[in-house]
């Protein structure tokens, strides 16, 4: 059955699934000094995209859904330490820090129902809810990826 066909859940899951193959396509074919490189004024960097999604994974699911506090997971107080690299930070580890918290929401969503809800600003979000702000939130930091992944590749060519 293709994703078009599918009931509600395939549908989310196979969206959500679709984005985080984006985010790690963002360090296919860069090294760790591009992976690196920072393009823009703030701390996006091909390679914090990347670590802020695994942070995103965390915040919502092995936190909200599973109900674990933040400070056990060891996650970051603010939005932007999430962009922030460690000196022993590499595409290799990276991407499989990102691809085991990919693997763990997985297993948790599983435990829930759609329609079942979880505390988010003093208001109660469903696990529905949960999957599309990840839909969004994952096809928007793909996209910035994508943009700096042109830019590197092309300082590449001319150089």
């Amino acid at each position: 059955m293709s994703i078009g066909q599918a009931d509600e859940r395939a549908l989310l899951e196979g969206m959500v699934d679709i984005q985080r193959d984006e985010i790690t396509r963002i360090l296919e074919d860069l090294d760790d000094e591009e992976a690196r490189r920072k393009l823009v004024p703030s701390l996006t960097t091909p390679l914090g995209l990347v670590k802020h999604a695994t942070f995103v994974e965390k915040v919502w699911f092995h936190s909200r859904v599973a109900n674990v506090p933040r400070q056990e997971i060891g996650l970051p107080d603010t939005v932007d330490e999430s962009f922030v690299l460690a000196p022993d930070d590499t595409v290799e580890s990276v991407r499989a820090a990102y691809l085991a918290a990919c693997d763990h929401s997985r297993e948790v969503a599983a435990a829930h129902d759609l329609g079942e809800e979880f505390p988010w600003h003093g208001k109660q979000v469903s696990l529905r809810f949960v999957y599309a702000h990840m839909i969004q939130e994952l096809a928007r930091h793909a996209g910035h990826g994508d943009i700096l992944v042109e830019q590197i590749r092309a300082a590449r060519q001319s150089s």
